[in-house]
C-alpha cells in the first residue's frame, strides 16, 4: 500500500509494508523512530522500532538501523496501530526493516535549503516537502484541466510543436533545423535544403492550429508545451512552458468570457478540494492567505472593465507606478494587480484593447481602434488568461495582415477558415505555469515546473 492509504487505515495490528525514503530517524534509549515517506502525500508514516525485542536483534534490524541515514530507501514491515502521537492517527510497529538503496552524502537533510539551491540539484528537489507538494497539486490540476474541458464536450487535440508561423507575431523563436551549420560552405544556410524546405522553429502557441479543429468540431482544446526564446532572466519567465488553449466556434467576446471564468473556479475548487493537505503546507510556509484567496475567487463574480477605463482609473493614480499609464501601453503587472486590489476588489476582466498591442487575428470593434481582447486579472498575480474573439472577416483579416507586413501566402491554410464556412469564433489561452504558481503561493515561475529551462539552463 502506498502511504496515503496507510494513513487512512483503521484496521489495527493489521500487517503492513512500506516502500519509500527516509526523512528522519530518531533514537531514544529503548526506540528508535524512522520516518518514510513515499511521495504519494504530503505526510509521512512514523515506524517505530523496539530495541528490547530480541527478535529483531537476530535478524540484524539493529545493524541495518545503524547504517540508516536520511535519503535511504527501505521497506518496513509490521503491524498497524493507532499513533500516540500528534499529527497522525496511524503508525507502524516495525518488524524487520530491509535497506534497499543506502545515501551516503546526500545533499537533502534535515535543515531547509534555499530554492536558488534546490534549483540546483532539480533532479532531488522533488524529494523536499515544497516541491513534493508542487507536483502533486501540478499533477491534480492537470487532470482537471482535462475534466473541465471534457465535461463541456471539448475535444483534445495535438497541435504541432515544429512550426512555420509565429502565432503570436513576437519573432522570439528557437530554430529548428537539420542542417550541419558548422559544416564549411553551409552559411548562410539554405533552408530549401533543410529537412522540411524552409524556415521552422518550435512552437510559441497551437492556436492557430487549433482554430482548423474548432471549424470542424466546434469546440477543441489543446495542452502542451511550447517555447518562446525570449532573452528574459526574470521570475516570471521560462523558455519552456505549458500552455492551455481551448477554441470554440460560434463563440463570441462574452461567451469566452463566461469560459475563462467558469475554468479558473473550477480548477481553484478542485485545488481546495483534492490538494487540501498541500495547500494547507503553502499557506503555512509559502503564501500567508493563499487558501483564502482561493476561496474568494471561486466566490466572486468576475468584474468587468473596458481598457479605455482601466487606463483612466490608473491615470488617476499614476504616481504610484514605475511605469506610467497612458493609452496606448500595455498593462505592466503592477497596473494588472492595482486594478484587482484597488479597482475591482478581486478578478477582473479587461477587455477590448488597443489594435497595435494585439495580434493580428484578433477582430476589429466598430470604433477602428480597438479589438475584442480580453485579458483575465486575479489578485497578487495580475494576469493569469489572455484571449479574444478571432476575426473571421477575410477581408479585414488580409488588411491586418498586410499593415503588420506579414507574408500572407504563407497563411493561406489560415485565410482558408474564412473562405470556406466562417464562423464567430473565441479562444484564450493560459500558461500551466502560471496557473500553479498562483495556486501554490510559490514565486519563482522556474519552481513549479519539475525542469526549468531558462537562459544558460537547457540540462542538469
Amino acid at each position: 500500500m502506498l502511504i496515503r492509504e496507510l494513513l487512512c487505515f483503521d484496521a489495527e495490528g493489521q500487517d503492513a509494508a512500506v516502500r519509500g525514503w527516509v526523512r528522519t530517524k530518531r533514537e531514544l534509549k529503548n526506540l528508535v523512530f524512522v520516518e518514510v515517506n513515499d511521495g504519494s502525500c504530503f505526510a509521512s508514516i512514523q515506524c517505530t522500532f523496539d530495541c528490547n525485542d530480541a527478535k529483531m536483534a537476530k535478524k540484524g534490524v539493529f545493524n541495518t538501523l545503524a547504517a540508516l541515514g536520511t535519503g535511504c530507501s527501505v521497506e518496513i514491515k509490521g503491524k498497524l496501530t493507532p499513533s500516540p502521537a500528534a499529527g497522525q492517527k496511524t503508525e507502524i510497529v516495525a518488524e524487520t526493516i530491509l535497506l534497499i538503496g543506502g545515501a551516503d552524502d546526500y545533499p537533502l537533510q534535515k535543515k531547509r535549503h534555499s530554492l536558488e539551491f534546490l534549483r540546483e540539484i532539480a533532479h532531488l528537489r522533488a524529494r523536499t516537502n515544497t516541491f513534493g507538494a508542487v507536483a502533486r497539486t501540478r499533477s491534480r490540476l492537470a487532470f482537471a484541466v482535462h475534466e473541465f474541458f471534457q465535461n463541456r464536450d471539448f475535444h483534445y487535440i495535438h497541435t504541432p510543436i515544429i512550426t512555420a508561423n509565429d502565432a503570436e507575431g513576437a519573432g522570439a523563436m528557437f530554430q529548428v533545423t537539420a542542417l550541419d551549420i558548422d559544416k564549411p560552405g553551409n552559411l548562410p544556410p539554405d533552408y530549401s535544403a533543410d529537412f522540411f524546405g524552409k524556415k521552422t522553429f518550435l512552437t510559441v502557441s497551437g492556436q492557430l492550429e487549433a482554430e482548423t479543429y474548432a471549424t470542424a468540431l466546434s469546440r477543441v482544446y489543446t495542452f502542451g508545451p511550447t517555447f518562446r526564446a525570449e532573452n528574459s532572466n526574470t521570475a516570471r519567465h521560462l523558455a519552456e512552458f505549458w500552455m492551455i488553449e481551448p477554441e470554440a466556434s460560434f463563440a463570441d467576446l462574452e461567451d469566452n468570457m463566461r469560459l475563462a471564468e467558469d475554468f479558473l473556479k473550477f480548477l481553484f475548487t478542485t485545488a481546495l478540494e483534492k490538494c487540501a493537505e498541500d495547500l494547507a503546507f503553502f499557506d503555512a510556509h509559502i503564501q500567508k492567505g493563499v487558501v483564502d484567496t482561493l476561496r474568494k475567487v471561486v466566490e466572486s463574480r468576475f468584474s468587468h472593465i473596458t481598457y479605455t477605463e482601466a487606463v483612466k482609473e490608473l491615470e488617476k493614480q499614476s504616481g504610484k507606478f514605475t511605469f506610467k499609464p497612458f493609452w496606448g501601453c500595455d498593462l505592466q503587472s503592477e497596473h494588472e494587480k492595482f486594478l484587482t486590489e484597488a479597482v475591482a476588489g478581486g478578478p477582473v476582466i479587461v477587455t477590448d484593447y488597443p489594435e497595435e498591442i494585439k495580434a493580428f487575428y484578433m477582430k476589429m470593434n466598430d470604433d477602428g481602434k480597438t479589438v475584442r481582447a480580453m485579458d483575465v486579472l486575479v489578485p497578487r498575480l495580475g494576469e493569469i488568461i489572455g484571449g479574444s474573439q478571432r476575426e473571421e472577416n477575410l477581408e479585414r483579416l488580409e488588411s491586418r495582415m498586410a499593415e503588420l507586413g506579414m507574408h500572407v501566402a504563407d497563411y493561406s491554410w489560415y485565410l482558408d477558415l474564412r473562405r470556406f464556412g466562417s464562423v464567430p469564433h473565441s479562444g484564450f489561452g493560459m500558461g500551466f505555469e502560471r496557473l500553479i504558481l498562483y495556486v501554490t503561493g510559490m514565486t519563482n515561475i522556474r519552481d513549479v515546473i519539475p525542469y526549468p529551462r531558462t537562459p544558460g539552463v537547457a540540462a542538469f
